[in-house]
């Protein structure tokens, strides 16, 4: 199979004061008071929220999901069509995007053209399928009803710089981040939760591969081996061939970190390509926003990723 090497995506328009930005529940319910919470915190940065009507929903049968498939992608489609809407903002991960990808109205979303997506977590699913069905770069950030954006200042600070300021922040990572390969290279953002990029291979619409990428992964609530069985599965496929660099962020709930690193190491370190590990984004204390679809450096050695143009035009 021929891979093409990826190519930058379409960078939206960055916010202004006073902007409109909806806020869906594309996978599992939110806690009412963490949502609240965090509109406010939007409402600070003088930002006009909305929320979509089955925000608050909550599935009658399935407790991790919030409210039925169609309404969660009724409500992302009809606020991505709303000309007066310039973001779209998820107000938490859990799981179900990918129950509610395919159901979608791309060709709606497509004509209205392209706008701010910011999610984490199981939005992984969307940031792949805006991607690959729209061409559109999206943010790798903060949600509205995560406990990190509300406790956390230097992620609100991230989130809020990226979305008014983006080009102060066009050096990305934390103090921890440290070598594990060391090395320079240049290529495309792409990532997110690992184990929802290995879920993705064998559906419609799938990314070829991570060629010619910087691969940004997380992951929350993995244990070493699944985690040795996801990049396992993404190595097999043939998935990684070509990929630039690698950029690890967090494990959270993923067991001893030095036993994680050690499964890292040996499914990664053998690319030949730089690596760095805890750059600073995911499940975190402090999550940066990463931008995907952007072209950048991920320099191995300094432990920075630094992207060639601003997040947002």
């Amino acid at each position: 199979m021929t891979r093409t090497p990826l190519t930058p995506l379409t960078r939206p328009a960055r916010l202004r004061p006073g902007a409109k930005v909806a806020v869906v529940a594309p996978s599992g319910p939110v806690p009412g008071e963490r949502l609240d919470a965090g509109l406010e915190i939007l409402r600070g940065w003088n930002l006009d929220p909305v929320v979509l009507p089955h925000v608050r929903d909550q599935h009658p049968e399935f407790w991790y999901l919030a409210g039925a498939d169609r309404d969660r992608a009724r409500d992302l489609t009809e606020a991505w069509c709303d000309p007066s809407v310039s973001a779209v903002i998820c107000a938490r991960g859990g799981y179900g995007a990918q129950r509610m990808v395919d159901l979608l109205d791309w060709t709606a979303i497509r004509a209205a053209g392209p706008k701010v997506f910011v999610g984490y977590s199981d939005v992984t699913a969307l940031h792949e399928a805006f991607a690959v069905r729209m061409g559109l770069a999206t943010l790798h950030g903060p949600m509205v009803g995560a406990a990190t954006f509300l406790k956390d200042a230097p992620t609100q600070e991230s989130l809020r710089a990226t979305l008014f300021e983006p080009e102060s922040v066009r050096t990305l990572g934390l103090d921890t981040a440290r070598t594990m390969v060391p090395g320079r290279a240049r290529g495309i953002t792409l990532g997110g939760c690992v184990s929802l990029l290995a879920a993705d291979l064998g559906t419609p619409h799938p990314r070829p591969s991570a060629r010619g990428g910087l691969l940004l992964i997380e992951d929350v609530g993995e244990e070493d081996y699944r985690l040795d069985r996801v990049l396992t599965q993404l190595l097999r496929s043939g998935w990684l061939e070509g990929v630039a660099g690698v950029a690890l962020g967090s494990w959270a709930q993923c067991g001893p970190y030095e036993q994680v690193r050690a499964v890292l190491h040996d499914r990664l370190g053998g690319l030949g390509i730089p690596v760095v590990e805890e750059l600073g984004f995911g499940h975190s204390p402090t999550a940066l926003t990463m931008p995907l679809g952007a072209p950048a450096v991920l320099d191995a050695d300094a432990c920075t990723l630094t992207l060639d143009e601003p997040a947002l035009i």
